[in-house]
């Protein structure tokens, strides 16, 4: 996947989850523990950690950068990016764009054959490109759930994801409920549970 698909999936994110502004972000995020605000944030802190691991000239392939992370409380994600609760969800949104386009201009960077250590398998851009789709299409789908809005993603950027990071998920299925299936969030018809489940990013 490419820089495109990651700012694609960003837009199209903040695109739904603008029309609730003035929602209750403190609801859970569809099956989550984690609240819709603390959602969010975890998908920035994603993008923001893929571009950062990925943007050194020789990147580790054996651990994460060592940034600084907390919990806020025992039940919320692990994040180095928060935001300021009192700056609004308008705040919230913006942090997430900004996250977005970091990946996206590191992934533009990065040359092909560049790896970077992730706990699923040392990455290319192309893989880190992917991962950032699949977090930001999964948790968004968690946040539409908390806040009872629509979301299907298109076709096209979730068969891509599928086709980099889950190359065992089927094909012939709808690449959106596949992504879903494959994330462990729903059923497939034909299709064994994904009650444990890791992504591939290893370069073909």
């Amino acid at each position: 996947m490419n820089p495109d698909d990651v700012t694609r999936a960003v837009s199209l994110s903040i695109d739904t989850l603008s029309a609730a502004l003035k929602g209750d972000w403190n609801v859970p995020a569809g099956p989550l523990t984690w609240t819709c605000w603390e959602t969010a944030e975890h998908m920035a802190d994603d993008l923001f950690t893929y571009a950062a691991q990925l943007a050194p000239p020789t990147p580790s392939t054996s651990t994460y950068l060592r940034f600084g992370w907390q919990h806020r409380r025992p039940a919320g994600p692990g994040l180095t990016v928060f935001v300021d609760p009192a700056e609004g969800t308008p705040a919230l949104l913006e942090v997430l764009e900004s996250c977005g386009a970091m990946l996206a201009a590191v992934v533009t960077a990065a040359p092909p054959e560049k790896l970077s250590f992730h706990n699923y398998g040392a990455s290319n851009a192309s893989g880190f490109a992917a991962m950032g789709v699949v977090e930001v299409l999964v948790h968004t789908n968690d946040i539409a759930l908390g806040l009872d809005l629509p979301w299907t993603p298109p076709a096209e950027l979730c068969a891509g994801a599928l086709g980099r990071l889950f190359p065992w998920a089927p094909t012939d299925t709808d690449p959106w409920q596949t992504l879903l299936w494959a994330t462990g969030r729903s059923e497939l018809p034909g299709h064994e549970p994904q009650t444990s489940w890791r992504w591939n990013g290893a370069p073909a």
